[in-house]
């Protein structure tokens, strides 16, 4: 991955560091101590330290007069004594996001207008269908769309067309914006931490097709969606966001089903949202989300 670095501004260079690490006295006075060290000056912090598994989160927006590759040195001393798994990012990048979709047009065009409109931190520059029917939303926005066809005897050959496509245009995101096909497990887990789904509901109930039909049946009085990391366990991957909504009995399925589009479309926008702008962590299974 290659960074283009904004032009500093009179007061300097913005960057974002997140780390993770062995919970222990002295983490923040040694980050603290690096940033000085780098002439840095911190704008935004925040921490957690998760007594379920010992581990320590951070996140840092700070500035600083130095170049990336100076302020990556004098934090790389630090990070090595304290085992930390970190990344320090410039300010100002859209993260490169590929956007995958079968018929659904809510949450593609969600994510495409906020984009446009500059509220959504990321650059797309590839939209990946197995259908054709989204190819004019694509147009409109004028992200060249590709349609790679997906059966059980193409499925292998389609995901190593993505991949390919990936590499190619330097994707750093795939968002599963309504992709109604299941992902391999070579593919989830070579997409580890770096591909959100929006599940429509709110996990873990009403799993499948028709979910708002189920919901419905059900009686249910709230009715949710999911914006999770993808992984090899079907809609079990770590949460990052969820929405909700009430109902009462008056409303048809129909009805559900298109105040649930409306929810998807939010809680996938919050999550591509924050993942962008480097506030989700890993924490096994769960995530820490610094919003």
């Amino acid at each position: 991955m290659t960074f283009s670095i904004p032009e500093a501004s009179a007061a300097g260079n913005g960057y974002t560091l997140t780390l993770s690490c062995p919970d222990r006295p002295g983490i923040v006075h040694a980050v603290s101590a690096s940033l000085v060290a780098a002439d840095g000056n911190i704008t935004e912090s925040a921490q957690f330290g998760s007594p379920e598994t010992g581990s320590f989160f951070m996140r840092v927006d700070f500035r600083s007069p130095n170049s990336y590759e100076q302020v990556h040195a004098e934090l790389a001393g630090t990070a090595a004594a304290f085992g930390m798994a970190w990344e320090l990012h410039p300010a100002g990048r859209r993260t490169r996001t590929l956007i995958m979709a079968s018929k659904s047009g809510h949450c593609l065009n969600d994510l495409l207008f906020q984009q446009r409109a500059g509220t959504l931190p990321i650059e797309v520059p590839a939209i990946v269908s197995n259908h054709r029917d989204l190819e004019s939303l694509a147009d409109f926005y004028g992200v060249p769309f590709h349609h790679i066809p997906v059966t059980p005897d193409t499925k292998g050959d389609a995901e190593n067309r993505l991949r390919e496509l990936m590499a190619e245009l330097d994707i750093e995101l795939v968002v599963l914006a309504r992709y109604m096909q299941i992902l391999s497990t070579d593919l989830c887990r070579d997409l580890a931490g770096r591909a959100i789904n929006i599940h429509h509901s709110f996990l873990p109930s009403f799993k499948g097709a028709r979910p708002y039909h189920q919901a419905h049946a059900r009686g249910v009085k709230l009715i949710g969606a999911t914006a999770h990391y993808v992984t090899s366990d079907l809609d079990e991957g770590p949460i990052i966001e969820q929405e909700v909504i009430r109902v009462d009995h008056a409303r048809s399925a129909a009805q559900l089903a298109a105040l649930g589009s409306d929810v998807e479309g939010r809680a996938l926008s919050k999550a591509v949202q924050w993942h962008a702008q480097h506030r989700v962590l890993l924490d096994g299974r769960r995530t820490i989300v610094f919003n």
